[in-house]
């Protein structure tokens, strides 16, 4: 299956958590920053990591606002790499609410609030 980066904001951690379990059990390995990033470690570094072995990155859309600075780096990092040739999807999802940043509005995304298991399954569809 794939390697899957799961990218979101810290207030939606349970919904991020949520996705990434079911995520797992479709076979696929998820880094998602609560269970990847340890204390004492790197933050930058181990994300680095995460991103560079994704060839998915899930950028989850928040109802506690369009992008944090964090997520802002992760995706850019994504969308910059893809531009350049790499092989690495970028996959809107609509976790809790929010809307997509303007560059990214061209690509269409995945609605879990209207639909949380349509969504996952339309997501997996996409993960390769």
């Amino acid at each position: 299956m794939a390697n899957v980066f799961v990218s979101h904001r810290s207030a939606d951690l349970d919904e991020a958590v949520k996705l990434s379990m079911e995520l797992r059990k479709r076979g696929h390995t998820v880094w998602l920053d609560e269970w990847k990033i340890d204390i004492g470690d790197s933050i930058v570094e181990r994300i680095n990591e995460g991103l560079t072995g994704s060839n998915n990155l899930v950028l989850c859309y928040s109802g506690t606002g369009s992008v944090s600075p964090w997520i802002g780096r992760e995706w850019m990092s994504a969308l910059a790499r893809r531009l350049n040739g790499a092989d690495i999807r970028l996959l809107p999802v609509r976790l809790t609410g929010g809307e997509p940043p303007a560059i990214l509005a061209d690509l269409k995304y995945v609605d879990l609030v209207a639909d949380w298991p349509g969504g996952v399954d339309t997501l997996c569809r996409a993960i390769r």
